[in-house]
């Protein structure tokens, strides 16, 4: 996943101080590393392991600059070290290119064979840095718009970015519009980021989406979009709407929050049980949960409290701190629990270590039942395209069955929502989401994978 953000300000001291607010606020997008680069008479980096508050918090006071990118890293392709976190600067003859990437290339592994063959040498095990040497390669022979639509030719799967080219700002977001990208306008500037929370954060206008396949650069407080690629289909990730992003944030013109209710309403519709009380499994199933409870008129109550200083466990990197996380993550208020017939609801299953270790809680505080109901339909299929569930045999849904599953988890009923009222909730056609992790059917070609050709052609 990750977060990115980019920012031109006239206002030298206030243009650091933008790019943090806005990590902090796209901090749930990444916690393992955080950094900023910014342009004063060459691009300097700053960043480091950690959250954004440990690593640029004492740093952005003594920085200036008109331009600046930022990023959260959530690692998918290259480990969790501080040489794969980003901003990833290249120099070449054009001169700097810091850039910041939210996705994951397909064809990582044979664009790196390419440009390796060529003499190139890699500094990181990012697919970030192939993004930011081809683009080097190409800005040597042609303009930044030949160049970008070379890039997109070249580049199979997701990615949103922004770089700094020397003192330009850069943002694209690919044709099939996989990872979200926003723009807004401050006082003296622009602000761009993964997600409209972050810019709703510092109070800014005209929040406009940046469309799949466009171009934005800024340059000596000049904007201008540009159609680099269309798409024959769209492919937004419905995991964004599921889990990923902030229910506060709108993207493409949904609400995040409104989808995760509709979710809830629907899961309701279709397998509400008769039970006392509905309870979220906080954070994430927590909008899904009062949909359900609205929708089955069954009364929402907190059966789990969170400890606010524990991370999201999904995107922890390891299995063995996701298991530890949920033992310290989470309390059982007994009272709300003891002799009654409690449904649980989230918004997904997808390894099903935390489901199972919460069944298991809330059954030791007393409860009578423990019903288990998902706001999405079983994660079936891998992601590649920048979601952390990279093999079928970790994903607890794949080759299971409804029951089983129910077993493992150790609940007395097991519900998840439908596919067809997953699409509703969100409003979107089916060919304007990427399902890939839901049916197996993948927008994009990936190598032993099962993709629709005749839908999911790509004709720039």
């Amino acid at each position: 996943m990750c977060g990115v953000v980019g920012v031109y300000c006239e206002d030298r001291d206030l243009t650091s101080t933008l790019t943090y607010y806005s990590l902090y606020s796209l901090q749930h997008r990444g916690q393992e590393s955080s950094g900023i680069a910014i342009y004063s008479d060459g691009i300097k980096i700053y960043k480091g392991m950690g959250f954004v508050t440990e690593v640029l918090k004492d740093v952005v006071p003594k920085i200036k600059g008109k331009i600046a990118v930022g990023h959260v890293r959530y690692s998918t392709t290259g480990e969790s070290k501080l040489e794969n976190a980003q901003p990833i600067l290249v120099r070449s003859k054009v001169g700097e290119i810091a850039i910041c990437h939210n996705g994951n290339l397909v064809n990582y592994r044979q664009l790196r064979e390419i440009l390796e063959n060529e003499g190139r040498v890699f500094a990181t095990t990012s697919d970030t840095e192939i993004i930011a040497q081809l683009l080097s390669n190409f800005l040597m022979k042609y303009d930044i718009y030949e160049s970008l639509q070379i890039l997109t030719e070249k580049l199979l799967g997701s990615y949103t970015i922004t770089a700094l080219i020397n003192d330009t700002l850069l943002a694209y977001r690919d044709p099939f519009g996989f990872r979200p990208l926003c723009i807004g306008e401050v006082d003296s500037g622009y602000v761009i980021a993964s997600e409209s929370c972050a810019l709703e954060s510092l109070d800014v206008n005209k929040i406009v989406d940046v469309k799949p396949g466009v171009g934005v650069i800024i340059e000596d407080g000049n904007i201008e979009f540009f159609r680099v690629a269309r798409a024959k289909r769209l492919a937004r990730c419905v995991f964004e709407y599921i889990y990923f992003a902030r229910p506060d944030s709108v993207i493409d013109g949904v609400s995040v929050y409104k989808a995760r209710y509709n979710m809830g309403r629907n899961l309701a519709k279709e397998s509400a049980v008769d039970c006392d009380v509905v309870s979220p499994i906080p954070d994430s199933g927590t909008t899904c949960a009062i949909g359900y409870s609205m929708e089955s008129k069954i009364p929402y109550s907190e059966v789990l409290i969170k400890n606010r200083y524990v991370g999201r466990t999904f995107i922890m990197p390891e299995q063995k701190l996701r298991e530890l996380s949920v033992r310290i993550k989470m309390n059982v208020v007994k009272e709300n629990v003891e002799g009654k017939r409690i449904t649980l609801v989230d918004d997904s299953i997808v390894r099903g270590t935390t489901s199972r270790k919460i069944v298991e809680m809330v059954r030791k505080a007393s409860a009578k039942e423990v019903h288990f109901r998902v706001g999405s339909p079983p994660i079936i299929a891998p992601c590649y395209f920048g979601i952390d569930m990279s093999t079928r045999e970790e994903l607890i849904a794949s080759g299971k069955t409804i029951n089983e599953i129910r077993e493992i988890l150790l609940a007395d009923s097991l519900a998840y929502l439908s596919l067809k009222s997953l699409i509703r909730s969100i409003g979107f056609k089916r060919d304007e989401l990427c399902l890939a992790c839901l049916t197996g059917v993948y927008p994009v070609c990936v190598p032993g994978e099962v993709c629709d050709n005749y839908k999911y052609d790509v004709k720039y």
